[in-house]
């Protein structure tokens, strides 16, 4: 008979996600949501957890019941509290939670245009807060090859129409106000790479905090591929896009450090359901231990990012 440690107690718990939502809604009354007004920030991410909850639910991320996808990725999020303020780099995390959710609905059906449209009109409306998502399309096209078996040319053209819909949408709007240096800013912007590794942009706890992210993926990435054959393979696949995807990310983050707010959302979105996989479905004593120190150092994270935000090198 299997031990029930703490850690599955907790990340199979039906009180676990409220606890964290309470939990969640205090840090960002401490990390300024009252004096800074940052309703709509919250907002997007209080939709993006419940976004979260439907990604897992409705894919079976975790073969048991669990909430631990969506608290692991709350939890990450307020790790991350220097991430509150920007409206733009929420609603970029809730598009791009959509967007997986719609296309792991494609799995397997490249008739399905409707719905990889739809998908990719969100990636779209994600890039025009930060141009930069447009990285992560070529990402997409490679998951929906090789891990969803859903790229056809009819899809693709989906794909690329639904990027292009609010791009074509604001197009009278450019023309008519002749806004053109703006666009031409905008997508100039995909190309500026330089600097590279300069970490003088990110403070210390910036760092800390990629740093505790990155971690957690890599301990969520090994665990699923040393134990995938208990999943079943449409999971597997699901995982693989999630693991490439953080790979790249956290490379991209290595080197152009400069783009820590989007791409830390993107890192913390892919490793919430790698983590949560790992935390509920082992039970050893060292993975227990592990439970512990990874709950305290989201805690110590947390703390350090209310309140010394200004922590340099």
């Amino acid at each position: 008979m299997k031990i029930k440690r703490t850690q599955n107690r907790v990340t199979q718990s039906r009180l676990t996600l409220p606890a964290v939502m309470v939990y969640a809604v205090a840090v960002w009354l401490a990390g300024g949501l009252l004096q800074q007004q940052l309703w709509l920030q919250l907002a997007c991410f209080l939709l993006s957890t419940f976004l979260m909850v439907e990604l897992n639910n409705g894919n079976a991320l975790i073969r048991i019941y669990s909430r631990s996808v969506s608290s692991s990725f709350a939890i990450l999020t307020c790790a991350a509290n220097f991430l509150f303020s920007s409206f733009s780099g929420g609603f970029v995390s809730l598009c791009i939670i959509t967007t997986y959710i719609l296309l792991f609905h494609t799995y397997q059906d490249k008739q399905a245009a409707g719905l990889t449209f739809y998908a990719f009109l969100c990636t779209g409306l994600a890039s025009l807060a930060c141009v930069q998502v447009l990285w992560v399309v070529p990402l997409l096209w490679i998951g929906c090859f090789i891990h969803l078996s859903s790229l056809s040319w009819r899809t693709l053209a989906a794909s690329i129409i639904g990027i292009a819909t609010p791009y074509w949408m604001l197009t009278p709007f450019i023309i008519y106000f002749q806004h053109f240096s703006v666009v031409k800013a905008h997508f100039g912007a995909l190309y500026s790479l330089q600097p590279v590794a300069d970490y003088s942009q990110m403070t210390l706890n910036q760092l800390l905090t990629a740093v505790f992210i990155v971690l957690l993926a890599l301990t969520g990435i090994v665990h699923f591929w040393r134990n995938s054959s208990a999943d079943r393979i449409r999971i597997r696949q699901f995982y693989g896009l999630f693991t490439m995807i953080t790979i790249v990310a956290a490379v991209a983050l290595f080197l152009l450090p400069q783009y820590y707010d989007f791409l830390l959302r993107l890192l913390i979105i892919n490793t919430a359901p790698l983590i949560a996989h790992f935390l509920t479905l082992t039970n050893t004593r060292i993975t227990n231990i592990a439970f512990y120190v990874i709950c305290a150092t989201a805690l110590i994270l947390t703390a350090i990012n209310l309140w010394i935000p200004s922590l340099s090198f």
